[in-house]
């Protein structure tokens, strides 16, 4: 078969708002030795894709870029030097490319698709082979197109880090976007007991559908952090997904026990006085730990345990590469609970 020679990709030539996304043919580049061509069949949004879209992203975003992270394919061909892969697999790329093992430094961040080099929203994409991974055999592309940002967000924060996760332990995730829905999976998969909140009761039905042991609405109990002491007797819960920011992080310290680990995720809350939080993270001898996504091999631990419970990622809505926009727009409203993912191959 012969292989194609151009893409259609999506990029952002303003960054004023994603209406500015336009669709265009573009040549594909030779393969170098160690670089596989892959056929993108589905790539999944994330909240960071609606703040590159308004050129907002606080990580750095270069000109003009071809936006979004996390895709599932199949190889189409193979670099000369490439020995670990062969044609026909399906597959993800790791988030930041570069990223293989180990913490992060400047250098991977500067490596992460979508914002600071072209990412995924294209018919077809060069990768070099050291950024790919398997996908699990039961997962259908639109849902493997999920676990590169959100779901290896979810199990760096609570399985790679010290302490990790482990059965017995009490787990609050806020919301029911992309990385607290996996965050729960993840967790109920460990045997930890999940605590999630909301502003939705639909949306925690879900939750509790998933195996979350106890729900709060925010809206109505707006000092959610003393119900979680309630829940736990006063202790407090052991890992908390922090994915507000500013807005949400004192009340997420408060919720966790002594010692407990607080992992800084997103920002999603907007604003909020945060003049307390080294006292509360002192008094309380907090782990505070940030999230830069995760490495190849934790990708791979990650499917491995995927694999072996047989979870499921949660797919909201699929839209077709045609209706990216719809999907930006569906994604900035809130309804989602899981993940909004984009099919781009039509077989």
């Amino acid at each position: 078969m012969s292989l194609p020679k151009t893409t259609r990709e999506y990029r952002l030539p303003k960054v004023d708002g994603f209406h500015n996304l336009t669709l265009q043919e573009a040549p594909i580049p030779k393969l170098k030795s160690t670089e596989v061509l892959v056929k993108v069949h589905a790539v999944s949004l994330q909240y960071r894709d609606l703040i590159v879209a308004k050129g907002q992203y606080p990580l750095g975003q270069k000109e003009n870029p071809v936006p979004g992270s996390d895709m599932a394919g199949e190889i189409l061909a193979v670099g000369e030097d490439v020995k670990v892969w062969q044609v026909g697999e399906r597959v993800s790329s790791n988030f930041a490319v570069d990223h293989i093992h180990g913490e992060v430094t400047a250098e991977i961040k500067a490596t992460g698709l979508g914002a600071p080099i072209d990412g995924v929203l294209t018919e077809f994409k060069v990768l070099p082979e050291h950024a790919l991974v398997r996908i699990p055999e039961h997962l259908s592309y639109e849902e493997a197109s999920t676990l590169p940002c959100a779901a290896l967000t979810a199990y760096n924060a609570l399985l790679g880090g010290n302490p990790i996760l482990k059965g017995g332990d009490f787990v609050l995730v806020q919301g029911t976007g992309g990385v607290s829905i996996f965050g729960l999976q993840l967790a109920v998969a460990s045997g930890a007991t999940v605590i999630a909140t909301s502003s939705s009761d639909k949306k925690l039905e879900v939750a509790r559908k998933l195996g979350a042991k106890h729900l709060i609405n925010y809206k109505t109990t707006p000092d959610w952090e003393d119900e979680v002491l309630k829940i736990t007797n006063g202790r407090g819960v052991d890992h908390v997904l922090e994915v507000g920011g500013p807005g949400t992080i004192i009340k997420s310290v408060k919720a966790a026990r002594y010692g407990g680990n607080v992992s800084v995720i997103g920002f999603v809350a907007g604003a909020g006085d945060v003049s307390q939080l080294p006292v509360l993270v002192l008094s309380k001898a907090i782990n505070m730990r940030g999230i830069l996504i995760g490495s190849r091999t934790q990708f791979e631990d990650m499917n491995r345990l995927i694999d072996a419970v047989k979870l499921k990622p949660v797919v909201d809505k699929v839209f077709d590469f045609e209706h990216v926009r719809d999907a930006y727009e569906y994604q900035e409203s809130q309804q989602h609970v899981g993940k909004v993912v984009v099919r781009v191959a039509s077989n």
